[in-house]
């Protein structure tokens, strides 16, 4: 054995015996042999003390009353006892009632057939133990030449691995020379051919040329044939001063770039916008996706249709913006925020359950039911901008009956939402028309699983956008293409040609985008406030405190009576009713400007206010 180092030795060597040492150095068929032996002595030594008994025996009787013996107790097992134990109780007095068992050997006494049973057991035992370490030994060293075996063979496999990798590598540097040899020579005809194509090319094209030239001046000659040669100047000169060949007569450079002019001349006609337009009547009276990508014209589009919506007499629009503003829609009504949209929603669905419960009890047929609605001016447009951010930032609310700790978001709540507006909105006049970035179920409400249902539901509007050639921006291209609910074709479309966005969509007073937005009173009262007055309440710019009007008392009393010194109308407003109605946000918010305008109170931030302390 290789030792670490002198003390590993003589470590190794103290627990070693003298016994294992002459063991170790015999050979292995002498060391089988003596295992053998040990094994054999120890199974023959086990035997042996396997049998027979090593010690005398006194069987006894106990004598009743009866003068009758009983010599087995109640398991049918005799009394019995060693000699010495019997001896030791004479000694101590043993009673008249127990005599020794005249059946038994003599007088009771059976001698002991193995005396030696304890030493023939402990020759068993050190036969086995012997075996047992010298096995232990064999083993260590077994133990030990397995892995100089191990280390051999792992020796020559790479000694092989290596010869055949060198053998490889020689076959394929021969194999890689011939490719190089031979791609050489290829490429040396490849070139020469080239040469030979060009030079051929070079001669096909100058042949061609000579020819151009012979008949350019063959028609020119037949061209000018007749005339003299001051006529001919004047041809020529008007040939170099035309600005291109293919304008003729009345037709101007612009002309022929303008789609709507078609033929020569002072007769050209335009198709009437009413004609390409007509697609627009489609969007009204249909659940309607609007999709394409950045700056394909999504807003403005969208914004022509609920002009001409609102020109059909749908005077109810509700524009589901999150990051619009009331300067931009005018004439509609715009609910913004994340937490009013899911508001609203929430609103849509239990209007959607009303309606169809009271059209189920009218009584009436669909078609009497829908004039209905229209007559009593219940028939409205959801308009959902940006709706491929609402499934990353809409929660559903948690309705007013329903206990906190108890309350948990439906995770498809805006599914749910899509849904029911893309097929349950037309019998009830309650039309959406959603605006995203793509037809895709996993962009519209992560809705997967629906886009037969899409298809069968909603007519569809894709605006295609196309890139500046100077920019390199994405642009509208004035085209698109539509495809009406259960039908797979798409047919292409123009869409109108718009100069500005509209942003007012009264009937009365259209504004368009060049001209600037009145403002009232209050809102630049508010603006003040928030840009200029920072530092300052209210009341530091006006004489007087203003009078708050009914509601907006009743938000003050309320506040106040519950003790808020901030309050948060995302927080209270579901709290907050007068004779059990309950109210939007924005109707909120507008008596809380009233509070702040009276000096009662201070914003400190969307929606939140600091009540003044009195």
């Amino acid at each position: 054995m290789n030792y670490l180092t002198e003390k590993h030795k003589q470590l190794s060597e103290s627990q070693q015996s003298g016994l294992m040492k002459w063991f170790g150095q015999l050979p292995m068929d002498k060391k089988a042999v003596a295992i053998g032996l040990s094994l054999t002595v120890g199974i023959s030594s086990a035997a042996m003390a396997w049998k027979g008994e090593s010690s005398d025996r006194i069987y006894f009787c106990v004598r009743t009353p009866q003068s009758y013996l009983k010599c087995n107790d109640k398991n049918n097992r005799p009394f019995r006892m060693t000699l010495y134990y019997w001896e030791q109780w004479q000694l101590e007095g043993m009673p008249r009632q127990v005599v020794r068992d005249p059946a038994m050997g003599v007088n009771g006494l059976v001698k002991a057939t193995n005396p030696y049973k304890p030493f023939l057991a402990f020759g068993g035992f050190l036969g086995f133990a012997l075996a047992g370490w010298m096995l232990r030994h064999c083993q260590s060293e077994e133990k030990q030449r397995a892995v100089f075996e191990d280390i051999a063979q792992k020796r020559d496999a790479a000694k092989a691995e290596m010869a055949a990798r060198s053998e490889l590598l020689e076959s394929y540097r021969d194999v890689a020379i011939a490719e190089v040899q031979l791609q050489a020579d290829l490429d040396l005809v490849a070139n020469d051919r080239t040469v030979d194509i060009q030079k051929a090319e070079i001669y096909a094209h100058t042949e061609i040329e000579v020819t151009q030239m012979e008949a350019t001046d063959a028609i020119f000659e037949a061209q000018t044939a007749g005339m003299t040669e001051e006529q001919k100047a004047d041809y020529i000169k008007q040939l170099r001063e035309m600005k291109t060949p293919y304008l003729q007569g009345s037709q101007t450079l612009a002309g022929t770039i303008d789609p709507n002019d078609k033929v020569t001349g002072s007769e050209a006609t335009a198709i009437a916008p009413g004609d390409k337009y007509r697609w627009i009547k489609n969007t009204i009276g249909y659940p309607t996706l609007i999709f394409g990508g950045m700056g394909a014209g999504k807003s403005w589009t969208t914004r022509e249709i609920i002009w001409h919506k609102r020109q059909a007499g749908w005077n109810q629009i509700f524009v589901l913006d999150p990051h619009g503003t009331a300067v931009e829609w005018r004439g509609v009504n715009l609910i913004t925020g994340y937490r009013e949209i899911a508001d609203f929603m929430q609103w849509y669905m239990g209007e959607m359950r009303r309606r169809y419960k009271a059209y189920r009890e009218s009584g009436m047929v669909e078609e009497q039911w829908t004039q209905h609605l229209r007559d009593t001016n219940q028939h409205f447009c959801v308009v959902a901008e940006e709706f491929t951010t609402w499934t990353d930032n809409i929660v559903e609310p948690m309705p007013d009956d329903c206990e906190d700790e108890k309350w948990k978001p439906d995770p498809d709540f805006i599914g749910k939402w899509f849904r029911c507006a893309m097929t349950e909105s037309r019998k009830q006049l309650m039309i959406p028309l959603f605006v995203a970035h793509d037809r895709t179920m996993e962009i519209l409400a992560k809705a997967k699983g629906l886009s037969k249902l899409r298809d069968a539901a909603l007519l569809e509007v894709e605006l295609i956008a196309t890139i500046d050639p100077i920019t390199t921006e994405a642009k509208a291209s004035g085209q698109g293409k539509i495809k009406l609910p259960g039908h797979g074709q798409w047919i292409d479309i123009e869409l109108p040609k718009l100069d500005h966005k509209r942003i007012d969509f009264r009937l009365d007073k259209p504004v368009n985008s060049n001209e600037p937005p009145t403002i009232d009173k209050a809102t630049l009262e508010r603006i003040y406030e928030l840009e200029f007055n920072l530092g300052n309440k209210a009341g530091d710019t006006q004489d007087e405190p203003k009078k708050l009007s009914p509601m907006a008392q009743k938000l003050y009393e309320y506040l106040t009576r519950t003790e808020r010194i901030e309050a948060d109308v995302r927080e209270f407003k579901g709290n907050f009713k007068v004779n059990g109605e309950r109210f939007s946000v924005e109707q909120i918010k507008g008596w809380m400007y009233e509070i702040v305008g009276a000096s009662l109170a201070d914003w400190i931030g969307e929606g939140v206010i600091k009540l003044n302390q009195i």
